[in-house]
């Protein structure tokens, strides 16, 4: 893959950098700042961006607010958030245009590189991937309304894994379940959440968008 990372720590962008090139990956830019990374994507048009949320010069949402930029002006630009942070309206804004290739996870979570690099190879391949602890807060967060009130406790946890951005048959082998069994809840969720077949829309984004938008 060619990747363009955005990080502001020196030793963790240069780390990543040796990773990546390491396991075979081209790094086309490695940049500190969102204006660099919008100028670093726009001239390399990477598979995928590494990127993180907090960025000078205030190391707020730069990060965040450069990703949507382009996510809105180059269709099909690849964005994984890589953050410290669990904030759960970044990854709703992220996930609005509801096209994929979106991902967000948290450098403190990650065990294993080789989660990493497939989390990477999923958000390039248009898949949306969410960290747990992410699918977990935004559970919490909707609690409180009824939204996702018709789902049952399995439909959710479903659900859940959906966010996450795994397979039916991913979500099966971590459920117990068959791949039969996976694609009836699936079908349930859509149903109770008023998603119809389309051609135009990818219905897992937009079943994971129904709760963060609630």
């Amino acid at each position: 893959m060619r990747i363009v990372i955005a990080e502001d720590s020196t030793i963790l962008r240069q780390g990543l950098v040796e990773l990546l090139t390491f396991r075979g990956h081209e790094v086309v830019a490695a940049v500190k700042d969102a204006d660099a990374l919008r100028t670093a994507v726009e001239s390399h048009t990477p598979d995928v961006s590494i990127v993180d949320i907090r960025m000078p010069p205030t190391h707020t949402d730069e990060g965040l607010r450069a990703a949507i930029a382009l996510r809105g002006e180059l269709p099909g630009c690849a964005i994984l958030l890589f953050s410290q942070y669990v904030e759960t309206k970044y990854a709703a804004q992220l996930l609005a245009d509801r096209a994929g290739g979106v991902g967000y996870l948290l450098k403190d979570r990650v065990a294993e590189v080789s989660d990493f690099l497939d989390a990477l190879r999923r958000v390039a391949d248009g898949e949306t991937v969410l960290d747990p602890e992410v699918v977990s807060q935004l559970f919490s967060a909707t609690r409180q309304t009824d939204a996702l009130g018709g789902l049952t406790p399995r439909e959710r946890e479903v659900l859940g894994l959906m966010a996450e951005g795994r397979s039916n048959s991913a979500i099966a082998a971590k459920l117990f379940l068959s791949a039969g069994s996976v694609e009836k809840y699936v079908t349930s969720i859509f149903g109770k959440l008023g998603l119809p077949p389309s051609e135009g829309d990818n219905r897992r984004v937009l079943a994971v968008l129904r709760y963060l938008d609630s």
